[in-house]
């Protein structure tokens, strides 16, 4: 069993910053490949960003040149999703994503609000 736990959201200004962290735990060895993904009210999840475990990223042109994707140099099945510039339409559910032989796992998610 795997867990997923985000942690980091919160409320910011236009134009502020907020790094979320997703840290896998459980019976998990290897490198896998992990993701974020976000949900505004009344709208489809959408893709954020991926990393794959060879390091290369693959993010949403919606959110590209303000957020980046990295992962943790020791404990590898931990990512980050640093996000700068915030603005009113990132607000959302953001939800870390694991894939692993096939199968997608999800956290439970962290609230992400840009207001002024």
């Amino acid at each position: 069993q795997v867990q997923l736990t985000e942690s980091g959201g919160g409320v910011a200004q236009p134009g502020g910053s907020l790094r979320l962290t997703c840290t896998a735990s459980g019976r998990i060895s290897g490198i896998w490949p992990m993701g974020w993904y976000r949900q505004a009210p009344g709208k489809q999840r959408e893709l954020v960003a991926t990393i794959i475990p060879n390091g290369t990223t693959n993010i949403a042109d919606s959110v590209k040149g303000r957020f980046t994707i990295s992962r943790a140099g020791s404990a590898k099945n931990t990512v980050y999703l640093q996000m700068n510039d915030l603005k009113p339409e990132d607000t959302a559910v953001y939800y870390c994503n694991l894939v692993r032989f096939g199968t997608a796992q999800w956290g439970q998610g962290t609230q992400v609000t840009v207001s002024s």
